[in-house]
């Protein structure tokens, strides 16, 4: 059991990683005709490469909460770029190939982090109750 419940957070870097990885492959391609969104291509890939470590050292809770936070907010901007006349470009950006699989990435990240967080929670109430019941 232990076994698999490892599996999931090494699921969860592994999504995480690989969405960072795309990212960072996309910005040198933007920094070329859009230095600030190729910069945020870059700090977001970054983050979310440095997302692995919390996953697998297992760092708890509010770690997990703000990765998901922080990955849900990367989910809405490109959410709100790729709409007509959205108040950050101004106009509705593509959508490729690459970007629909760091989205799919980063929402099993989210889903992943969700179960870790739900298993966790589960384990403390478990011992917490064969705790009590051995005392």
């Amino acid at each position: 059991m232990i076994a698999k419940m490892n599996v999931l957070y090494y699921a969860a870097a592994a999504t995480t990683a690989i969405a960072g990885i795309l990212h960072l492959v996309l910005a040198p391609n933007i920094l070329g005709f859009n230095v600030n969104t190729g910069i945020f291509f870059i700090v977001a890939g970054i983050a979310q490469l440095f997302w692995v470590v919390p996953m697998i050292r297992r760092w708890g809770r509010p770690w997990y909460l703000i990765g998901i936070g922080g990955t849900i907010v990367l989910i809405i901007l490109f959410a709100i770029t790729r709409m007509p006349d959205n108040p950050i470009t101004g106009r509705a950006g593509p959508i490729m190939p690459m970007a629909i699989a760091i989205e799919v990435f980063q929402a099993a990240f989210i889903g992943l982090s969700i179960a870790i967080i739900i298993y966790e929670s589960r384990r403390k109430r478990i011992s917490g109750k064969t705790a009590a019941e051995t005392a």
